[in-house]
């Protein structure tokens, strides 16, 4: 099944690609890798959500910005190799999460990306990962995903 017709079967909308808020582009292309930028969980040009988790955002809502974070990867790297269903899977998934100093979640807020990266490509989405706490992001996201994809 190509990977925009799994989009359909689970409704979900690719999103626009979320435009740099500085000098970068977002995702860029080589071999047979393209990598995102870090992509923030921006709906319609907007943060749903600023602060930072345990504090202000809760881990489940942090949890669906992670996953937001992740489709904006997947726009930005279809944008950039020319379509979705030339995406073939995931290699790596790395994950910020502005956290309270007490907060531990991180890998619990990253798995919205994760998963949601699973359903779209299946085993082809598995991918190894990493889930940073952080003391603030860019516009004061809770949430910062960059996602390495394969394409071909």
């Amino acid at each position: 099944m190509s990977i925009s017709a799994r989009l359909a079967e689970l409704g979900i909308e690719l999103p626009s690609v979320v435009p740099p808020v500085a000098a970068y582009i977002p995702a860029k292309a080589h071999g047979d890798v393209v990598q995102t930028s870090g992509q923030l969980p921006m709906v319609n040009g907007a943060l749903p959500a600023t602060g930072k988790v345990g504090a202000g955002v809760s881990a489940d809502d942090a949890q669906g910005l992670a996953r937001q974070c992740a489709l904006n990867a997947l726009a930005a790297a279809a944008a950039a190799v020319g379509g979705v269903d030339k995406l073939t899977g995931v290699l790596k998934v790395t994950g910020f999460v502005a956290s309270d100093p007490a907060f531990t979640g991180q890998p619990a807020v990253i798995n919205g990306a994760s998963e949601v990266l699973g359903e779209i490509f299946g085993d082809e989405g598995r991918h190894s990962r990493s889930a940073v706490g952080v003391a603030v992001l860019p516009l004061d996201a809770p949430v910062e995903v960059e996602v390495a994809f394969t394409f071909a």
